[in-house]
């Protein structure tokens, strides 16, 4: 499973993307740092309101995205604003399909208010695990981003979710978590499980450049996993994400891989 999809694959001049995860806050609560995010990542995957985010939120953002070049992904999740999107839910699919189109116009209206657009979508959270394996939940999502346009899918290589999005036409794009422990199939470990997420600052870089590089990491049961991505996310709700995130970046280009946005 790791080995699916298009990577930087290790390649004089290969081209990576880091993204992270953007505007995840609510009224007076604010989880993210986004301007600082906004300074070195190159696609922003922006909560719609279902997991985190508001209108107020989702505006800023996407006028600070446009901005500085940054290119805006609809981050859409179950409808869970009390568990952050984290907690996996039993929705028809005719009903998940629409609240993902739902999200992604939603974040549509303000993207093009800032003069650009919502150029790909990722899920969030439970979602986005859902959709590795439960091929209804995937098919659902990926109706609804035809619903809403039919953009490119940002998800994990060889998950339902992109076998879906493959089925329908769309554009997918393959993305790895350099803050994040791995299985020995290249799935992410459940965060409720010991060392699912990496904390160490010098690990996530090393494994950022890794990965990148076509060298892969090491699963928790200390089997080497190649992950094939064009994209690396580091999450921003993670103590210190921006700065993480700048490390990580000046890791990649000290390496020689070109970060630029995949869209």
């Amino acid at each position: 499973m790791a080995d699916a999809g298009t990577g930087a694959g290790g390649e004089a001049g290969a081209v990576i993307d880091l993204n992270a995860d953007l505007g995840e806050g609510f009224g007076r609560w604010q989880l993210t740092d986004d301007e600082a995010l906004l300074s070195v990542v190159t696609s922003a995957n922006v909560a719609c309101g279902f997991h985190a985010g508001d209108p107020a939120t989702m505006r800023r953002v996407c006028e600070r995205a446009a901005a500085g070049g940054v290119r805006i992904g609809a981050q859409v999740s179950y409808r869970d604003l009390a568990g952050f999107g984290r907690r996996s839910m039993d929705v028809p699919p005719a009903e998940l399909a629409a609240e993902v189109a739902y999200q992604i116009g939603a974040l549509e209206v303000f993207a093009r208010a800032a003069g650009a657009a919502v150029a790909y979508v990722k899920p969030h959270g439970a979602l986005y695990n859902r959709a590795v394996h439960d091929a209804e939940q995937a098919a659902a999502v990926v109706e609804g981003v035809v619903l809403a346009g039919r953009l490119p899918v940002l998800g994990l290589p060889g998950s339902q979710l992109l076998a879906a999005a493959t089925d329908a036409g769309l554009r997918t794009v393959t993305e790895a978590f350099a803050d994040r422990a791995y299985t020995s199939q290249g799935t992410l470990v459940p965060r409720r499980e010991p060392g699912a997420v990496i904390g160490e600052p010098g690990a996530v870089v090393g494994r950022a450049v890794r990965i990148a590089s076509g060298d892969g990491v090491t699963s928790v049961d200390g089997r080497p996993v190649r992950i094939a991505a064009r994209s690396l996310c580091v999450h921003g709700d993670t103590p210190g994400a921006a700065q993480l995130a700048a490390r990580v970046r000046q890791a990649l280009e000290a390496a020689g891989l070109r970060v630029a946005a995949f869209v």
